[in-house]
């Protein structure tokens, strides 16, 4: 019951911001959708593996979940720094993001 509590506090505080950041940061870079939609799916498929690091280590989650709220990291750098199996998805939408079309 507790995992499933920490969980649901996880989701809350660190795992629906970082998705929300990351859909409104692709959608305000005018990514291409195949692109964005390859990295949202990443960002759905690495959520076990982000409420795993999150629930094992609170100092990350607390840490970044500020960091995510007060704008002083992006999510797309905490999805590559939790699941590093998305960072060519992210890296395919870096251009875009920092302003230079590929």
């Amino acid at each position: 019951m507790l995992d499933n509590a920490l969980s649901a506090l996880v989701s809350f505080f660190l795992i629906d911001p970082l998705q929300a950041g990351i859909s409104d940061r692709l959608a305000a870079a005018g990514v291409p959708p195949a692109i964005a939609a390859n990295v949202a799916s990443c960002a759905r498929t690495a959520t076990p593996v982000i409420v795993d690091r999150a629930t094992g280590d609170i100092w990350w989650t607390t840490s970044t979940a500020f960091a995510l709220w007060t704008g002083s990291t992006t999510p797309d750098a905490v999805l590559v720094a939790a699941a590093p199996v998305c960072a060519p998805a992210v890296d395919a939408a870096r251009p875009f993001l920092a302003g230079r079309p590929a």
